[in-house]
């Protein structure tokens, strides 16, 4: 539960960075040059940049609503093309090499598989040349190849078709036709997260050598430890980016849960307070906020970030440093934590949320905390508005997706961050994402709470380490109710006199112990790994 509680950042300590080489002007996809100071960085230090007045308080009826300014014609380079873009799929930490894994992002369905032959996660199109079948429902053979279960065909890492049972010997090798391979999407491995391209046109095949993922150094450097997370939500990417740039709503909708900074004056139960939050200039690569004496990044689509320092560092040298045996000055590293969200358009009303808070003290903790342990807390966290925004998504639509600004009402600073990312998103995203034709505008209608706000298909399946402490708890639950009926067999069954008084009080006090933590037990993975409802009123 400590991985979500947001203390307010400060400057970033490092640079996270969009690796580009010069773009090689002869191919039709690069880019152009952008129309932004940091176009393929997010290094940021004290901006020069003049600050966008995004909070009026006539936003809602003026036309002179943010929303409104700037809506010059952009070149067709400076429009975010949203299918030319690295997207996270899941951390290699929940990725079983042993089989295949379906997941979908962008509206695409695809297959994640681990090729032993190239030592690398492959990336396919989720669907067998054949017959169309789900090569994620597949299985990886004895010589490596990604086997589609329905008729047998098997396929290299390379999306080649390797062999067709049904094919005779002596017949032509229709396994080498164009038409037996599977389409696959670049892909690549970076900070322990698989990423991929959504386009599996051959120009694209060494995109990774002209435009890699962000790049955050802090989750490859060993003086740091984290914890990673991911779950499929039900509500879209705009509203998860919405609420994660949202530092007011902390206190109320996750009232409880997380601590906050407390202001010296509490007007109400949950001590909210007003917030300044300027945001610089905003550009095609995302903007950056001042939160405070913090900063934020957004680096579209996927990365918003920030991150807090607690001392080092040469400003408070006295408070950090000290003489070693040889009479020099050494001096203390500060100590970093980092929030950063990788939040991943699935189809409309879904999205992927994968976080992670590395942070450079505290080590030792995550050696004796088991990894599910921290998701208990996290899944909490987002179970307490995951209903509000379910529904909020429900309501923007009904009202349009260009009427946002008339729609909501929102005069305050707290609400920068969410004014700027509505404007970068109608400025250069066209207002939404694009899915090109595969669906039609509408989101999936709500389901019952229970399925809803499930935690078992939105994340314990997807995550080893829940998936792991779930059926290791229920052989528990289930280890307990056997003794305790066998405790209770063994009293009936033995005849007076047999057993002394005393041990036959300890087996009936054994047996309804077990009982007892046998419920207690199921109580406790229903609630936490299964479904866990949240009432605010009741709070």
């Amino acid at each position: 539960m400590e991985a979500l509680r947001a203390p307010s950042p400060v400057s970033p300590p490092s640079l996270i960075k969009r690796q580009l080489p010069k773009p090689i002007c002869s191919l039709p996809f690069t880019h152009k040059k952008p129309y932004s100071p940091f176009p393929y960085s997010t290094q940021f230090t004290k901006s020069n940049f003049k600050n966008v007045n995004v909070t009026s308080p006539f936003i809602s009826t003026e036309p002179t609503s943010p929303l409104e300014e700037e809506s010059e014609t952009l070149d067709q380079h400076e429009k975010f093309d949203w299918f030319s873009q690295w997207y996270a799929l899941m951390p290699v930490c929940d990725l079983d090499k042993r089989v295949p894994h379906g997941k979908k992002v962008m509206g695409l369905d695809v297959v994640v598989w681990w090729d032993k032959n190239e030592n690398a996660w492959k990336v396919f199109d989720d669907s067998c040349p054949h017959r169309l079948a789900p090569l994620s429902e597949g299985r990886i053979d004895q010589w490596g190849r990604l086997q589609c279960v329905y008729h047998g065909w098997c396929f290299g890492g390379s999306g080649d078709c390797k062999f067709i049972p049904q094919a005779p010997r002596d017949g032509p090798p229709v396994h080498t036709f164009q038409k037996a391979c599977v389409a696959v999407y670049p892909s690549t491995v970076q900070n322990g997260i698989v990423w991929f391209w959504p386009n599996t046109d051959p120009q694209y095949k060494d995109i990774l050598s002209k435009n890699k993922p962000p790049y955050i150094p802090e989750l490859d450097d060993p003086s740091f430890t984290f914890q990673m997370f991911n779950r499929d939500i039900p509500y879209g990417y705009e509203i998860l980016i919405e609420n994660l740039m949202d530092p007011a709503h902390v206190p109320y909708a996750h009232y409880g849960i997380m601590r906050t900074a407390q202001p010296s004056e509490k007007l109400d139960r949950e001590g909210g307070k007003p917030l300044e939050i300027e945001v610089n200039k905003i550009y095609r690569n995302g903007f950056t906020s001042n939160q405070g004496n913090g900063l934020w990044n957004f680096v579209p689509p996927c990365l918003f970030h920030g991150s807090v320092t607690i001392g080092g560092g040469p400003d408070n040298a006295s408070a950090t440093s000290g003489l070693t045996t040889k009479g020099k000055v050494s001096q203390k590293s500060p100590r970093t934590a980092l929030l950063i969200f990788v939040c991943v358009p699935v189809s409309p009303g879904n999205s992927r949320l994968i976080f992670v808070s590395p942070r450079n003290f505290g080590v030792w903790i995550d050696r004796i905390v088991s990894r599910w342990m921290y998701h208990i807390g996290q899944n909490l966290v987002i179970d307490s508005d995951l209903y509000l925004l379910h529904v909020e998504e429900k309501k923007v639509l009904e009202a349009g997706l260009d009427n946002w600004q008339k729609a909501c009402f929102v005069p305050t600073k707290s609400d920068a961050n969410v004014v700027a990312f509505r404007k970068w998103l109608k400025k250069y995203g066209g207002g939404r994402v694009e899915w090109g034709n595969k669906f039609d505008g509408s989101l999936p209608p709500t389901p019952p709470r229970e399925v809803l706000m499930d935690r078992y298909w939105s994340h314990v399946v997807n995550c080893s380490s829940c998936n792991a402490a779930y059926k290791s708890l229920n052989a528990i639950e289930v280890s307990l109710q056997v003794f305790s009926l066998a405790s209770v067999a063994i009293v009936a069954a033995t005849k007076q006199g047999m057993i002394s008084t005393a041990a036959r009080n300890t087996l009936v006090v054994a047996a309804v112990l077990c009982f007892v933590g046998s419920k207690w037990l199921s109580h406790f993975i229903y609630k936490n790994f299964r479904y866990h409802d949240y009432n605010h009123a009741l709070r």
